[in-house]
């Protein structure tokens, strides 16, 4: 990868489906390669995605709960709302199993900021998805 930017890549193009290195990366878990994309001039901050969402989103919805704090310390917008209505916090909730990844992903977003007043387009709060999963402990970090 360093040598592809060094060379003249665009460390920050999307492929096909609009993911970048640091999407693609978020979305494999592996930490290690995206903290290189980020180095080398990857952003946490783009829009990726046929959903038009950002590797916070994508890492969230998936429990990978490292590069969620990772993406976080980078300035990843915790807010974002993607094109289904949903933010990260909330795919965190509704596509996760509320196991131990998928809460540790709740902490770190509650922990650094993230709204938990944004509803969905139903108006359903994650702490109410929460709450009707019967995920206690994330309900607990919500309140």
């Amino acid at each position: 990868m360093r040598a592809l930017v060094k060379g003249g890549a665009d460390p920050r193009a999307q492929e096909n489906r609009k993911y970048d290195t640091v999407t693609i990366a978020a979305v494999a878990d592996d930490l290690a390669t995206m903290k290189v994309a980020l180095e080398i001039g990857g952003s946490a901050r783009d829009i990726t995605s046929v959903y038009t969402g950002t590797a916070l989103i994508a890492a969230a919805h998936l429990g990978h709960d490292e590069v969620v704090k990772e993406l976080i310390r980078a300035g990843a917008p915790l807010d974002h709302v993607n094109n289904l209505h949903w933010t990260a916090l909330i795919e965190a909730v509704i596509l996760g199993d509320g196991g131990p990844r998928h809460t540790e992903c709740v902490r770190a977003l509650v922990a650094a900021g993230a709204r938990r007043d944004l509803a969905d387009r139903d108006g359903i709060t994650p702490l109410e998805h929460a709450r009707r999963r019967g995920y206690a402990e994330m309900v607990r970090l919500m309140q």
